[in-house]
């Protein structure tokens, strides 16, 4: 009998489904394959998770394929990493990069860890020491959960690696792990506004106070959506993240494409010497590069009067985002490696490199990643998804719709019921610490003690099939930057701690 009623029930649902896909309007293949087009949708919803695991090669996917998550994954667990019968990337293939080892390289224990810290504003009250060349990304709470943001936070803590707020403001999941903190302020000045949405000078002070917040950084742009503010749903915008940023709850937050402060580089570099004269901290800019003259012309104001941010947050157009208009994401602003080679450049060129420390963030996975960067000009490397994948993202690619099935990357509490803190912070700091030892690996392999000492001349460039360059000839340096080239951020940090 049991089996008759439920035969019945499916029956009656499957007559009411087929009736309701013939007479809606919005739907052609709904409408002309009743029941059967309805399958179109279900296969086009999971087809990135379907291509993951049954389409694609290991390292076919994008943004980040199968290869680069399993080494996060197993990274994050404290599981052997390690790969087996050799690379399966195309070592000559044009573009690829490779570094070039010495018959020689550094024993472990001639250099176990980085001997030098970064200094980010040494001549600050309050400098900040970076004592993890990898560190956290920009990833606001609002656009990561609150589970999300805490276990990042622990878990930086844990590495003693900081984590950047991001423009969504400083929660108190942020503060939970007890780090250090770079407090990112957009253009909606969200943490740091006032009900009209002017900038709150009293509370930039106030937090400038707080001993977890080492820096202050200036978001003119990042590198997925150059040219365009933040993006956040209303789904996402609950009562604690409203009450965070300072606007309605339920409401969808767009931040303004720029600062109404300021509309040149006078005006930032003025905005920039405000914040420093109220906070005892460094105050940086975050940038997707463009045209070469606007960070030519931070160099030469630095170089002229001293004047201008303590550090240069530099973007790459490869760089993530919860969510972005198509055309900025495809196609706007400089890919990383370019982008890091224009601003250490600038700065090289009018004699000042060792007053500026350059942090790079764009697609970074692995220490070879990392180290590619900081050869290339940069002092420390941000990373925003990998610690993503650490939390346990799969890369479903529905950041933008609060449907994150791993809990990363929404706001719906039972969805984020699966990521627990407690289990994942751990996670997050095996990750760090993974990729801060692989990027030693790389370093002491090159015969070097410190990635500090990395340069354009330790890699080479697959520029066409059966030609190499050196980084160092393919992008030369500028003819000063040839003479104060050994003026490293070592050296600078040993002048200011003798």
């Amino acid at each position: 009998m049991l089996v008759w009623v439920i035969a019945a029930g499916v029956t009656g649902l499957l007559v009411v489904l087929t009736v309701q896909d013939m007479t809606q309007r919005h739907h052609a293949i709904r409408r002309v394959y009743p029941l059967v087009g309805r399958l179109r949708y279900l296969v086009e919803r999971i087809g990135p998770e379907l291509r993951q695991y049954i389409v694609t090669n290991d390292l076919e996917e994008r943004p980040f394929n199968r290869s680069q998550r399993a080494w996060v994954y197993q990274n994050a667990k404290g599981v052997n990493s390690a790969v087996g019968f050799g690379t399966q990337h195309d070592p000559s293939a044009p573009g690829s990069f490779h570094f070039l080892p010495s018959p020689f390289p550094t024993l472990n224990e001639e250099a176990p860890e980085d001997p030098y810290p970064v200094v980010i504003g040494p001549t600050r009250p309050r400098p900040f020491v970076v004592r993890s060349r990898v560190n956290i990304a920009p990833m606001s709470f609002g656009a990561l959960s609150a589970a999300a943001v805490q276990a990042l936070a622990e878990g930086a803590a844990e590495a003693h690696a900081y984590i950047n707020t991001g423009e969504g403001g400083l929660s108190p999941h942020h503060l939970s792990g007890g780090g250090d903190i770079v407090f990112q302020i957009g253009p909606a000045k969200y943490g740091v506004r006032m009900p009209d949405g002017a900038i709150d000078w009293a509370k930039i002070e106030e937090w400038g106070r707080h001993p977890q917040v080492r820096a202050f950084e200036v978001k003119l742009s990042q590198g997925a959506k150059p040219g365009k503010g933040g993006i956040l749903p209303a789904a996402k915008v609950t009562e604690e993240i409203a009450a965070i940023r300072g606007i309605p709850a339920g409401h969808a937050s767009q931040s303004p494409n720029r600062f109404t402060e300021f509309h040149d580089i006078a005006g930032l570099i003025a905005f920039v010497e405000q914040m420093r004269a109220l906070v005892p901290v460094p105050v940086g800019v975050k940038i997707a590069i463009g045209a070469a003259g606007f960070v030519d012309e931070l160099a030469a104001e630095l170089a002229r009067s001293g004047r201008g941010p303590d550090y240069i947050s530099v973007d790459g157009a490869e760089g993530g985002t919860g969510a972005a208009p198509l055309s900025l994401s495809d196609h706007m602003a400089l890919p990383l490696r370019d982008a890091i080679i224009e601003v250490d450049d600038a700065y090289r060129r009018h004699g000042v490199r060792d007053r500026i420390t350059i942090i790079a963030a764009g697609r970074t996975i692995t220490g070879a990643d990392a180290a590619q960067s900081l050869a290339l000009g940069a002092d420390l490397v941000n990373v925003a998804r990998g610690f993503l994948f650490a939390l346990g993202c799969i890369q479903a690619l529905r950041c933008h719709e609060n449907t994150c099935p791993s809990g990363v990357a929404t706001q719906s509490k039972w969805r984020q019921r699966g990521l627990v803190p407690l289990e994942k912070a751990p996670r997050v700091a095996n990750y760090a610490r993974a990729v801060q030892e692989d990027l030693m690996v790389v370093t002491r392999a090159i015969g070097l003690r410190s990635p500090g000492e990395l340069r354009r001349q330790h890699l080479e460039v697959i520029v066409e099939v059966g030609r190499r360059m050196k980084a160092s000839e393919l992008y030369p340096y500028p003819p000063l930057a040839l003479r104060v080239l050994e003026d490293t951020d070592t050296e600078a940090f040993l002048r200011w701690a003798s």
